[in-house]
């Protein structure tokens, strides 16, 4: 994956957090390998730039692309191939993570994949899970990569770790409160629930995030939450950021 942070718009934070100048920031929570739901975000998202001419549109996946859903492969292709009137922006979710180690040489992790959603993104690719489970881990992991292709695998491993765009930071899960921000590991911007959850004060950034499921986008102090939990509630949102505005797009129904 690529180790590096991805720039755009360096600002002075002001009283109100703000996106750069021109430009306006979609950012999509996790969608889990249900394409029904990412088709209509992005549907959604194209009716809204074409309904506000005049900035430039960056569209930023905050990760977890797969399993848990019945879609995982349709997902990555819809996504590795994606055009349209914005600027895509990928980042590496704790689930990709995973999928590449085991796609890279860690055979033991195939086990604890399947039991964390990883079933119904094998599956996706053709695979039984059961028969998976039956295998000793170095076979198990060879089948696995077997089935993924080529152009999957790089794009898994170009995704970003992180985006800046004015007075908002774009991660996977969170940061580390009072860690500098180009201090933070890739466990915690991957990985991290608590301490990041329950810090209730500013960050050095606006921290847009998903990884942690709440019923409705939720807005705090220092992060904007976008995981509304597409797999099991049935809606998938995204938070649309231009200047100081903040509004929520959201597709789906509550199941």
């Amino acid at each position: 994956m690529n180790m590096l942070s991805r720039f755009w718009g360096r600002r002075e934070r002001q009283s109100e957090p703000s996106a750069p100048r021109g430009v306006r920031l979609y950012a999509v929570g996790d969608i889990h390998g249900h394409a029904a739901l990412l088709d209509a975000m992005l549907g959604a998202i194209e009716e809204d730039i074409a309904a506000r001419a005049g900035a430039r549109a960056i569209l930023i996946f905050l990760g977890d692309y797969i399993d848990r859903g019945p879609d995982s492969a349709a997902v990555v292709e819809r996504l590795r191939t994606l055009s349209g009137p914005f600027q895509p922006l990928f980042i590496a979710g704790n689930h990709e993570e995973v999928l590449l180690r085991i796609l890279e040489g860690e055979d033991g992790l195939v086990q604890d994949w399947l039991r964390f959603g990883g079933a119904e993104c094998a599956a996706s690719y053709g695979l039984a899970p059961a028969k998976l489970r039956a295998m000793a881990p170095r076979s198990a992991a060879a089948r696995v990569r077997s089935a993924v292709p080529a152009a999957h695998r790089q794009f898994l491993r170009g995704l970003a770790d992180s985006f800046t765009a004015g007075d908002y930071l774009f991660v996977h899960a969170g940061i580390r409160p009072g860690i500098a921000l180009e201090e933070q590991t890739l466990k915690d911007l991957r990985w991290i629930r608590v301490p990041f959850l329950d810090h209730d004060e500013p960050h050095a950034k606006v921290v847009v995030h998903g990884h942690s499921i709440t019923d409705e986008v939720e807005f705090r102090a220092g992060r904007i939450g976008v995981d509304t939990g597409a797999y099991r509630s049935g809606l998938l949102s995204a938070v649309v950021l231009e200047g100081t505005e903040r509004r929520v797009l959201q597709v789906g129904e509550r199941g």
